[in-house]
């Protein structure tokens, strides 16, 4: 076989038991036939940082794109930032709830690579602080970053570091029943290497954030590196220009659904045009002509 270049979501149930809790993206073997669990969603990074609350909300509806990802930190309209206080989060997951869209929850910039480690202390510090306020509006996790190695830090350091730091954000998070989505971003968040750092990670509430990058498909090498981190999935995936051959996007959309895998897909795209809800429809036809191609692949 070979591949060319070219209502409501429903949460599994969070229980912290003993037999720890299945991340809402986890895998398992396909049997039978194959049947799409593939969301569209959507994130507000860049073509929709000038959207607030009600226009996010209007636009992901007429897109047919049910759950949203707001990325924080950035001065979006949509306004969801630390600041906020009670009465009006408690507005927003109203709003929310209210509409067909699901808040799957907040990407936030925060990275665990950093060298000083006061820095590291603020960033897991915030990260905990996001995952309360992504609690208090409805979603369900938080986005965080490995992010990249250091010259003057041994790999294996660096890695250790990664990991225990996601354990403490992790352990708090749980607390408010939130997931810690570690993204497949910077030199250190290459899919061999966040193999290596989900190895040393403890808690059962961590999944890997696929960001469909081309470094991790360099001479047909991505269904090795997705294997290697398939039972570690979490929920939500980035996506980028659908049009750009320089990532197998069907290769991914294939092994997606061999591997049962039910989480949403969230186009994250730069250089926004015009219009850029023509531009989400022609993304979002893409998509769904990737996933009907490989429903009816023998």
């Amino acid at each position: 076989m070979s591949y060319s270049k070219t209502g409501k979501y429903s949460r599994r149930e969070m229980i912290f038991a003993a037999a720890g809790f299945a991340l809402a993206g986890s895998v398992s073997p396909a049997a039978g036939k194959r049947v799409n669990k593939l969301q569209f969603g959507f994130t507000s990074y860049i073509w929709g940082r000038e959207w607030d609350l009600p226009v996010l909300i209007s636009n992901c509806v007429a897109l047919k794109a049910y759950g949203v990802e707001m990325r924080v930190e950035t001065k979006s309209e949509h306004g969801v930032e630390l600041e906020i206080d009670k009465s009006r989060r408690s507005e927003i997951r109203k709003m929310f709830a209210d509409s067909p869209v699901k808040v799957l929850g907040l990407a936030t910039g925060e990275r665990f690579d950093h060298v000083d480690p006061e820095k590291l202390k603020a960033a897991i510090e915030k990260a905990k602080r996001y995952a309360e306020l992504s609690h208090d509006i409805g979603g369900s996790g938080i986005r965080v970053f490995p992010n990249d190695f250091h010259k003057e830090v041994p790999q294996e350091k660096t890695i250790e570091q990664i990991a225990r730091g996601v354990d403490e954000v992790a352990i708090a998070a749980a607390g408010f029943g939130q997931l810690i989505r570690l993204e497949n971003h910077g030199s250190a968040g290459r899919l061999k290497t966040l193999k290596l750092i989900m190895d040393k990670v403890n808690s059962k509430n961590v999944g890997i954030k696929l960001n469909s990058d081309a470094k991790d498909a360099v001479d047909g090498s991505f269904p090795e590196n997705f294997n290697l981190v398939r039972n570690h999935l979490g929920d939500t995936l980035h996506m980028h220009d659908l049009r750009a051959v320089d990532f197998p996007y069907q290769l991914q959309t294939d092994l997606l659904i061999d591997a049962g895998w039910a989480g949403w897909c969230l186009p994250e795209l730069d250089k926004p045009p015009v219009d850029r809800m023509a531009g989400l429809r022609e993304q979002r036809r893409i998509w769904d002509q990737l996933v009907e191609t490989s429903l009816n692949r023998l």
